[in-house]
């Protein structure tokens, strides 16, 4: 990738191997790349000078301390036909995401944490981690108990509490118990995600896998031997947290803390990634203290979170309560907007950031909306490669006649950098703005150079060919549909 090789090229001319930052500058006349390696090692304009001896770089211009790097078209030209190559990583990723209960249907809230998890798998894999899709099932504990009696309640053996779950949902499961209630609701939750497109590798459940397999009880040993636990008023305690009540029973805390060390001592995952709502916030910071108090290196685990969604529907937002039973479920949502559109709208957002999903933008079949955007841009790319009546199309652009061309080559040339950079970070987000950005660099393309029936068709062609190829891949990451026709 290209930012590699002038990573290269900037720390010779630093002379230095402090880490410095390589972007992108918002203003095309800043150059295609820029750097703050001056800021760290000195001298701005030596640095320059060296790199103006490179074979890669056409212009350099420093401001402000920053060196501003114009690369030579016949690179550019070059890189666009390299494929895209990620070595292979040693590093095995768990990425857990959802895990909602198993006490009622999937909310269009788990959609956010769904599609976020499922889309920073899909590029994580391509960047070279060997990554499993893992869901975890919360079939043990108090949350099996309270639907128990939300059913019993339902019919009319025990008095309703507030704190029941409640829905037309419960009414249904009405003569069952807690354990079939759950398996029934299990799988209502995994048809749900395969409308809405999640695959997971491993089902794991907290019965079977973590407490019928004595997982708690080996947690506790290990805490207990690093004499890191106090018995007070029959309870034991982790310094001011309950891990076991003093009737025996573990607290959610031990309980995550024993599934965390699951997965990293036993399963031998290098990366244990769990996306939570932000009601986990507080916990998740407890589970943290717990894991490095074992000894975990605490950048094995990365416990992500997502702040809330708000459906805006004619200006007011609809409430959504599992168990008030006030709630939009993920497959309604799907039935209303489509797959497409629910997957480009929650992807948009960054997790740390609240959102208000637009219903009526969501639905509309226009530019104003972003996916529908996108995927036109897709559909014309195909529209122009199937007019063509050129036979040859290996023909290779040789020079760029119009800005608009090497714009084009230069945003597509981001995206491989982009997808490693995601994959260290983990803003999934960026994946939209780029995909409509390319959509919008390849407009301008349009507007600005005739393709069919030019002296240039053929190796024009090439170029619309690997926007075309580069659109669609973004899409697929996203796991959003790459029409040919609208």
């Amino acid at each position: 990738m290209l930012r590699g090789l002038l990573q290269e090229e900037i720390s010779k001319a630093a002379g230095s191997d402090v880490a410095f930052g390589i972007s992108e500058p918002e203003r095309a006349e800043n150059g295609d790349y820029s750097t703050n390696a001056a800021f760290k090692v000195g001298n701005a304009e030596k640095i320059a000078q060296k790199l103006r001896k490179s074979e890669l770089v056409k212009e350099i211009m420093v401001k402000n301390k920053f060196i501003n790097i114009f690369l030579k078209d016949e690179v550019l030209l070059k890189a666009l036909d390299e494929k895209i190559k990620f070595p292979r990583k040693k590093e095995r990723v768990n990425v857990e995401f959802v895990s909602a209960n198993p006490t009622g249907p999937l909310t269009m809230a788990n959609g956010r944490g769904g599609f976020y998890g499922d889309v920073l798998s899909n590029v994580l894999e391509k960047a070279g981690y060997d990554v499993t899709r893992e869901y975890y099932i919360n079939d043990a504990g108090n949350q099996i108990k309270l639907l128990g009696e939300s059913i019993q309640a339902a019919e009319g053996k025990i008095p309703v509490k507030e704190e029941y779950y409640k829905g037309e949902y419960i009414k249904k499961l009405k003569g069952r118990s807690a354990e079939e209630a759950v398996e029934i609701l299990l799988g209502e939750i995994k048809s749900s995600l395969k409308k809405a497109g999640i695959e997971f590798d491993e089902w794991f459940s907290e019965g079977k896998n973590l407490r019928q397999a004595g997982e708690i009880d080996k947690a506790i040993a290990e805490f207990e031997k690093k004499n890191l636990l106090d018995k007070k008023d029959g309870a034991t305690w982790f310094g001011d947290k309950v891990f076991l009540k003093s009737n025996g029973d573990p607290t959610y805390l031990i309980v995550d803390i024993s599934y965390q060390r699951n997965k990293i001592i036993n399963r031998k995952f290098n990366i244990a990634i769990t996306i939570v709502g932000p009601d986990h916030h507080a916990e998740a910071e407890q589970v943290k203290k717990g894991i490095t108090a074992l000894g975990i290196p605490e950048n094995k685990l990365r416990i992500l979170m997502f702040q809330v969604v708000r459906l805006m529907r004619s200006g007011k937002e609809a409430r959504m309560s599992k168990r008030t039973g006030e709630f939009v479920t993920l497959e309604e949502l799907l039935e209303e907007v489509g797959l497409d559109a629910a997957r480009w709208f929650f992807l948009s957002h960054a997790p740390e950031t609240h959102m208000d999903f637009d219903l009526e933008l969501a639905k509309e079949r226009s530019e104003k909306n972003p996916v529908y955007y996108v995927q036109y841009a897709h559909t014309r790319m195909a529209s122009i490669l199937g007019k063509s009546q050129i036979p040859n199309r290996k023909s290779r652009i040789q020079e760029f006649k119009h800005p608009s061309e090497r714009a084009l080559v230069m945003k597509i040339l981001r995206y491989p950098e982009l997808l490693e950079d995601v994959s260290r970070d983990y803003q999934v987000h960026r994946l939209t703005t780029y995909a409509y950005e390319l959509a919008q660099t390849f407009s301008a393309f349009y507007r600005d150079v005739k393709v069919l029936g030019s002296e240039r068709e053929a190796e024009l062609l090439h170029l619309v060919s690997k926007a075309k190829e580069t659109l669609a891949d973004s899409l697929k990451m996203m796991g959003i549909s790459q029409p040919e026709k609208m």
